[in-house]
């Protein structure tokens, strides 16, 4: 077995527990393990099969424990804690043959050496725990050995000892029944006080049970157990809940099939980032969810508040296919989800190799008053590829609940996953969340493109209703298939050129070292004949026209004399080098998403 640090394996000569019997590896024969018992008896089999038997183990193998429950643990009585701890000794020694776990000072007692099968070691910690007065048996140190795998410390922690007291504490059942009978009787009625529910609570006693035969209790007691019954906001002195709601002047308008209705919105990202200047800050993100598939079809972070060609960038995001990433496996393509891919791919070309998030043209635009969203760039973006864009009332976010209730699901199902999650508000927010933080932006990008098409387009959404399987939850990417077949799908011919079109501009000089954007120097050799020289464009004093991706900035794209682009990369960049030390120091913390 493989010793240290690292993660035990079965090789040849290593003793495991199978069937209740200590058995030692005598040969692996590719997938086929042999194994001797203790009197000789050999047996063959799958090792897969042998690693899947409830009972397995491997004798000498560090226990593998659960995270500590430290504040629990704390408020459990000193008894019971250094019973705990006791426990946790006499368990390291049963398995490592050391009181201290593995690494720890000293050589092993006989009775736990190495040369003694695992049965004999649980038997001489038993004579040895009952010489000390403890009344155990071989099945209890089994049980607790079982408990301290699964659960660590908090595993051999007596129960009965951490269990809280009733928030009805000895009150009879009864008039617990006739409490919450008048709490709902109550409920959205005009608010009273406490003695008018207590003499309600009281007829109801009288005649479910005849006068006078269950007594109620003492005022004090009747107070304290309906503050321990009661809603919060149904207590007596609270504001009745009762004032409807006024009717909406605009209903929601629901949507039958792919890019009838997409729902745009920005909101700051739960989770504290690490900026371009090395600063901490919330990024914003930009989504575009489409109503009829609740398909994140595109998502976009920005370090400061999303700008008018961050919308427009939004547009490019959702008319072409999502590649693939290189890390990513092969089981996020598109051509391993739940959608007519042949029939799709014999339409569109681009679809091979894509991410297994769909492709949706959207007619109408929902999105607020935002500047950025009715700016002139947006708005000329959208009529470029023919999309509608439908401002939404004022004051009423119901009009764009989908992509609203979207935010708390990225919120509850991603944020809260990732190093750095500062909560929904301040009173939620932990004291490290600063030292927490470790990803850069880019880095944040990265893991929500794979997030969306991992945890957002597989996952059931309740919404989501097939007229033939109404009562199965269908994933975004299955909706979208079903709606394609249905509907039909109509790509957009937009090529490489027409994307990087779509990409925000901006200017600049060619020198002798290439092109500077945000202290980055990008330069390709077809740059030569443009250093130093006008671009002929004299409303932009001779500089040249570059566009970039804001969050990718590996290259830009300039455009020629002769209207051409030209790709320009910057090759000192190189991810790894920019996010390694602090992404390292962290991980092993709250970064369940992916490791750096």
């Amino acid at each position: 077995m493989s010793g240290g640090g690292r993660r035990p394996v079965v090789a040849v000569g290593a003793h495991v527990v199978f069937e209740g019997r200590s058995w030692q590896v005598v040969a692996l024969e590719g997938p086929v393990v042999r194994l001797v018992d203790e009197r000789g008896v050999v047996g063959s089999m799958l090792v897969g099969y042998l690693c899947a038997a409830p009972d397995f183990a491997l004798v000498g193998a560090a226990p593998v424990a659960g995270v500590p429950r430290w504040g629990l643990f704390q408020t459990v009585p000193l008894r019971e804690r250094e019973r705990a701890l006791a426990w946790q000794r006499h368990i390291h020694e049963i398995e490592c043959g050391l009181p201290d776990g593995p690494g720890g000072v000293g050589v092993a007692r006989a009775q736990y050496g190495p040369g003694r099968s695992m049965a004999e070691r649980e038997r001489a910690k038993v004579e040895e725990m009952r010489a000390s007065g403890w009344a155990v048996s071989v099945a209890t140190v089994q049980r607790m050995r079982g408990r301290y795998r699964r659960q660590g410390l908090w595993g051999l922690v007596d129960k009965r000892a951490t269990r809280g007291a009733s928030a009805t504490g000895r009150s009879d059942e009864r008039v617990v029944v006739a409490v919450l009978e008048a709490l709902r009787r109550q409920r959205g009625r005009s608010k009273g006080t406490v003695e008018g529910l207590r003499r309600l609570a009281g007829e109801i006693l009288d005649r479910a049970h005849g006068p006078g035969v269950v007594a109620l209790p003492s005022r004090a007691t009747f107070y304290r157990l309906v503050n321990a019954l009661a809603d919060p906001a149904e207590l007596p002195g609270r504001p009745a809940r009762t004032a409807s709601a006024t009717t909406p002047p605009f209903a929601p308008v629901g949507a039958s099939r792919p890019g009838e209705q997409v729902q745009v919105d920005s909101t700051r990202l739960d989770v504290m980032a690490v900026l371009d200047d090395g600063r901490l800050g919330r990024p914003e993100l930009t989504i575009a969810v489409d109503v009829a598939t609740r398909s994140v079809v595109a998502a976009v972070l920005r370090p400061e508040g999303t700008k008018a060609v961050d919308a427009a960038l939004l547009l490019a995001e959702m008319v072409v296919p999502h590649p693939m990433r290189p890390h990513w496996p092969e089981a996020l393509e598109l051509s391993r989800a739940s959608v007519p891919y042949e029939r799709l791919a014999t339409v569109d070309g681009r679809l091979e190799g894509a991410a297994a998030r769909p492709v949706i043209v959207p007619e109408t635009i929902v999105v607020d008053r935002g500047r950025v969203f009715v700016s002139e760039a947006f708005l000329a973006a959208c009529e470029t590829l023919g999309v509608s864009v439908q401002p939404a009332p004022p004051r009423r976010p119901a009009a764009k609940g989908v992509v609203e209730r979207t935010f708390g699901a990225i919120n509850t199902l991603f944020c809260q996953h990732v190093a750095g999650y500062t909560g929904s508000n301040t009173t939620r927010r932990g004291q490290g969340v600063e030292d927490e933080a470790c990803w850069t932006v880019p880095q944040l990008q990265d893991l929500l493109d794979e997030w969306i098409t991992v945890g957002w387009q597989g996952r059931p959404h309740e919404g989501l209703r097939h007229p033939m399987m109404a009562r199965a939850a269908l994933t975004p990417n299955e909706m979208w298939g079903a709606l394609v077949g249905a509907c039909g799908y109509v790509p957009v011919p937009l090529t490489g050129r027409d994307y990087v079109e779509l990409l925000p501009v901006r200017w600049h000089r060619v020198t002798d070292r290439g092109i500077r954007i945000d202290h980055r120097t990008y330069d390709h050799p077809v740059l030569g004949a443009c250093r130093g020289r006008s671009s002929g464009v004299t409303a932009r004093q001779g500089r040249w026209e570059v566009h970039h991706n804001p969050h990718d900035g590996r290259q830009v794209w300039v455009r020629l004399p002769g209207g051409e682009f030209a790709e320009a990369v910057d090759p000192p960049l190189c991810e790894r080098a920019v996010r390694g030390p602090r992404v390292e120091a962290r991980e092993g913390e709250r970064h369940p998403t992916r490791g750096p």
